[in-house]
């Protein structure tokens, strides 16, 4: 019996310039299991094609005629939940509009520059594919409206044309940061008294983590953390976290020491490493090349942690599209570190967990809102708590 091919995705496109919307269709086409729906040059247009064809997908800019994006994207979701992805300029220009897309309910953001939008996103195929494929996988939330939004930093800087390069070329893995772990015994893998938490999250991470740091203590063990967030966003996003949480939350910059009450988010654009000096244990950032096509990339510091920190470490992998943590998660447990998989039925795209349990690399496997309490258990089993 013949198998039947599995249906693509169907794909709208939402933008107001008609070269970004050829583009897209040739990036979105490009995918064997992608395939474009229609092409809509503003909200009006798309909203007639969605009442004669529900698309698994909207990619959707923000700034149109007649209507803009994020206004049709809070229509979307109070009307029919579609999941979007949305992909503008002004979301480079400010974070602003980041998190007001966020909180709208759209499930991932790709950020384009004005000028070069083509070459850009040709050369991001895989970054934009993967981001459709996500959307679609996506167990949509209930939008947001009552987060506070932070003031809008810097420009952030699109990726350097080398990365942008190697999003369509193979994979890297951790081994370009730093080497595989050994078995070794040092003075560096004995035990301490502070615990270090390390946490990877992709799609659908943003509203995850704000969940699980407001449940934080104000005494929780020190926390590094991998949100995949484009350059500047990764600021904003921890300055609107530490004004919601008990604990203090901050970018992370290089050789800040690792605290209790403190969690320290990894920069866009920058892999974050565990260290440790002494009885110190610390964050070295550092520039290097997309890791499982990411930068920061959770694998590269689940990887320090497996080797700087060893049974001192506490590894959490939560939602997110692709394998980014999987192998980390494994070298963790595997060097006595506890590792907790977020379970399926709290992801929003329930991707790096699955492959992180089909590795055997999770010891435990928890719903988002068991989480807190399995770190501080498992920080009390230890004396740290």
């Amino acid at each position: 019996m013949s198998i039947l091919p599995r249906p693509k995705l169907r794909v709208l496109i939402v933008d107001d310039s008609a070269s970004v919307r050829e583009t897209l269709k040739d990036v979105i086409s490009s995918d064997p299991d992608l395939e474009v729906m229609g092409a809509a040059q503003d909200p009006y247009v798309a909203a007639k094609m969605i009442a004669e064809e529900v698309p698994d997908v909207i990619v959707l800019d923000v700034e149109m005629p007649r209507m803009d994006g994020i206004t049709f994207l809070r229509k979307i979701m109070q009307q029919r939940p579609i999941p979007v992805v949305m992909c503008s300029s002004l979301t480079l220009e400010g974070t602003e509009t980041l998190f007001e897309a966020m909180d709208a309910g759209a499930v991932d953001i790709i950020p384009k520059p004005k000028v070069g939008s083509r070459e850009f996103l040709m050369d991001s195929r895989i970054w934009v594919c993967d981001s459709i494929k996500a959307a679609a996988r996506a167990r949509l939330r209930q939008p947001s409206s009552s987060l506070p939004l932070p003031p809008p930093p810097r420009p952030a800087a699109a990726p350097r044309p080398q990365d942008k390069r190697q999003l369509g070329a193979a994979k890297l893995t951790a081994d370009v940061m730093l080497p595989p772990p050994v078995q070794r015994k040092s003075a560096a893998m004995t035990r301490t008294t502070e615990a270090v938490v390390c946490i990877g999250a992709s799609t659908g991470g943003t509203e995850s983590l704000r969940v699980l740091l407001e449940s934080f203590p104000a005494d929780m063990p020190g926390t590094v953390i991998v949100q995949h967030m484009p350059e500047k966003f990764t600021e904003a996003f921890a300055r609107r976290l530490d004004g919601l949480c008990a604990v203090n939350v901050r970018e992370a910059r290089d050789n800040d020491t690792i605290l209790r009450g403190q969690v320290l988010i990894a920069p866009g654009n920058k892999h974050t490493l565990v260290r440790r000096s002494g009885a110190r244990y610390y964050v070295e950032v550092k520039d290097g090349p997309l890791v499982c096509r990411h930068r920061p990339s959770v694998d590269v510091l689940f990887r320090s942690a497996a080797q700087y920190a060893g049974a001192n470490a506490i590894g959490i992998l939560m939602t997110g599209m692709g394998d980014d943590g999987a192998r980390g998660l494994l070298e963790m447990m595997q060097a006595g570190a506890h590792t907790v998989a977020e379970d399926e039925s709290s992801c929003v795209v329930f991707g790096m967990p699955k492959e992180a349990i089909k590795l055997g690399a999770a010891r435990s496997v928890l719903p988002l809102d068991r989480l807190r309490d399995e770190i501080l258990r498992t920080c009390a089993g230890r004396g740290t708590s």
